[in-house]
């Protein structure tokens, strides 16, 4: 039985599995017991079947996880139209990349679409809304090109948050992207309507 061990503390890593496997890429139940059995890890797998395995957040970037998702669900519980998920879940896009977004949130209408079997796994669906913390591991360009595919497969909007630089690049559909310096607050609307990341306790 093939094993492989990765060691990282400071960069995501991309592995290539192809000679251990007989198909180019694995298949959606392959990459699911990749994962089962390598629980400790973050893992993605990008559209062309690159798996990437990524260090795990370093303990400033998860409080601020968890603050940028406290905003997001008490928003939510209020609103009630949608469901938050935190960057521990996969979604497989349209392209076949699965993908974990740092927050993500889905319209409640769409998840609900999904059958069980499909909740359960990587929902084969694209959040409506997510955002991307950079950690001092994540290089910029690297995000940027992973924002870009969110919104290539159907992410209506996207914040980019780049502690380093105090700067919010904000994605959407058909727009240039807009980067806002050391913003107090980020107006998601329309698409959240009524919520705005405080961006005090994320910087």
């Amino acid at each position: 039985m093939a094993s492989l061990l990765i060691q990282s503390t400071m960069m995501s890593l991309p592995i290539n599995l192809s000679s251990l496997m007989t198909l180019p890429k694995m298949s959606e139940q392959q990459f699911y017991e990749f994962c089962r059995t390598n629980p400790d890890l973050r893992i993605e797998q990008t559209a062309n079947g690159e798996v990437i395995v990524m260090s795990p957040a370093f303990s400033d970037t998860g409080n601020r996880n968890v603050k940028i998702s406290q905003q997001l669900c008490n928003w939510a519980d209020g609103d009630g139209t949608g469901e938050v998920f935190d960057s521990s879940s996969g979604f497989t896009l349209p392209n076949g990349a699965i993908r974990s977004p740092d927050t993500a949130w889905i319209l409640s209408e769409r998840w609900n679409a999904l059958s069980p079997k499909e909740r359960s796994s990587f929902a084969p669906i694209v959040p409506d809304f997510v955002i991307e913390l950079r950690s001092s591991s994540d290089t910029l360009s690297g995000l940027q090109e992973k924002m870009q595919e969110y919104i290539a497969q159907g992410v209506r909007l996207g914040l980019l948050i780049d502690r380093k630089n105090l700067k919010v690049h904000v994605y959407r559909p058909d727009r240039e992207v807009e980067v806002l310096d050391n913003p107090e607050l980020v107006s998601c609307e329309p698409e959240l309507s009524g919520f705005g990341l405080k961006m005090a306790k994320i910087w």
